[in-house]
C-alpha cells in the first residue's frame, strides 16, 4: 500500500551530506519525494511510496549519514503528491 510522510530532522544535519545520502537511501528503497535544508538548521523531507519502505526510511533518518548527529526526527503522515522521483530541493 502506498502512503506518504513528512519528516523534520534536527541535530547536526546540515553540512554533512544529509541531503545526498537521503536521496541515495530513497532511491535504494524505491521512494519518491524531496529533501531540503531549512533556515533553522533542520532538514525537511517529504517521502512517498510503499509503507514498509517508508518505515525503513524513517529508521534510517534516525541515524542519517556517518557524519550527522540526529537529535530528533518528527515524522508525520502526509498527503501524496504523485511524485515519481526523489529530488534535492534548494
Amino acid at each position: 500500500m502506498r502512503s506518504a510522510m513528512d519528516l523534520t530532522v534536527s541535530g547536526r544535519v546540515q553540512g554533512v551530506s544529509f541531503r545526498a545520502y537521503a536521496e541515495r537511501e530513497a532511491a535504494r528503497l524505491g521512494l519518491a519525494g524531496w529533501v531540503r535544508n531549512e533556515p533553522d538548521g533542520t532538514v525537511a523531507l517529504h517521502v512517498e511510496g510503499d509503507e514498509e519502505a517508508l518505515e525503513r526510511f524513517v529508521r534510517w533518518a534516525h541515524d542519517g549519514p556517518r557524519l550527522a548527529r540526529v537529535d530528533h526526527v518528527d515524522a508525520r503522515p502526509a498527503d501524496e503528491t504523485g511524485a515519481t522521483e526523489f529530488r534535492v530541493r534548494y
